[in-house]
């Protein structure tokens, strides 16, 4: 079974404004928007599931459509209901784990634990690779912000997904990635890269997310500031949990 992929509108920061809705067997997963073609599809292939990689809207923006409009059982991950409820606008019917499977045909459909991202971040499994949500992308990177965003837990996922060598990785945002170990070791490189340059800075005299912005990324952050402090801030996190150094929320010392 290959994940079928549907482009759909969705309110997004990514560049081209879409993000990749997905079918496997059954299950519908991460219908940020709608669209026809993926209206004909989830009918046409008797889809009787629902479920998103993590709540963001531009991944949660039409599920409560589909489920009321095609009679879908709508999943959530368990512990996280009312947050899903209040990000899709709609009550999940049932709920799922990491390790959960759901019948697909050919070996049905797991879910992989992936936070970081997000805390509820998963994957969905299946022969021809995992569809992935915004773990990894093709080019580039993907954000990892606070408060809701965890470095050391998305570290952690990538060096899961690169230990398991999926054939595939069917991403919410760019192209299919073919070499998911490449692209794994990748965005660890440029995280650990970022966290160098982040803790540099520290030790040279840096005390605040401002100062720390100019220091740890060196380019022009027009229109991406935001971003770029939420990353900053998820790594003094991350540093600060690890005791390299000392963050009240507001200030930063080298420990």
């Amino acid at each position: 079974m290959t994940p079928r992929r549907f482009e759909v509108p969705a309110e997004t920061r990514a560049p081209t404004g879409r993000t990749a809705a997905y079918l496997l067997g059954r299950l519908l997963v991460d219908p940020g928007g709608q669209s026809d073609s993926l209206d004909r599809a989830v009918r046409e292939a008797g889809v009787e599931h629902v479920a998103v990689t993590h709540h963001h809207p531009d991944h949660v923006g039409a599920v409560a459509g589909y489920a009321r409009r095609f009679d879908l059982t709508v999943w959530a991950r368990a512990g996280r209901t009312g947050a899903f409820a209040a990000a899709a606008g709609i009550d999940p019917d049932r709920t799922f784990r990491p390790g959960s499977v759901f019948p697909a045909g050919d070996g049905g459909v797991t879910v992989l634990d992936t936070p970081g991202h997000a805390p509820e971040h998963v994957g969905f499994g299946c022969p021809a690779g995992v569809v992935s949500g915004d773990l990894a992308v093709a080019e580039g990177s993907v954000v990892v912000g606070a408060p809701e965003g965890d470095m050391r837990a998305y570290l952690t996922s990538l060096r899961r997904v690169h230990a398991m060598g999926p054939r595939r990785l069917f991403p919410a945002h760019g192209p299919v990635i073919e070499d998911p170990r490449a692209t794994c070791e990748r965005l660890l490189a440029h995280r650990l890269d970022r966290e160098r340059r982040v803790l540099a800075a520290v030790r040279d005299g840096a005390r605040d997310v401002g100062d720390l912005l100019e220091r740890a990324y060196g380019k022009d952050l027009t229109g991406v500031r935001d971003l770029a402090r939420a990353t900053v801030r998820a790594h003094l996190e991350k540093l600060a949990v690890e005791g390299r150094v000392a963050w009240d929320g507001e200030r930063v010392r080298p420990a």
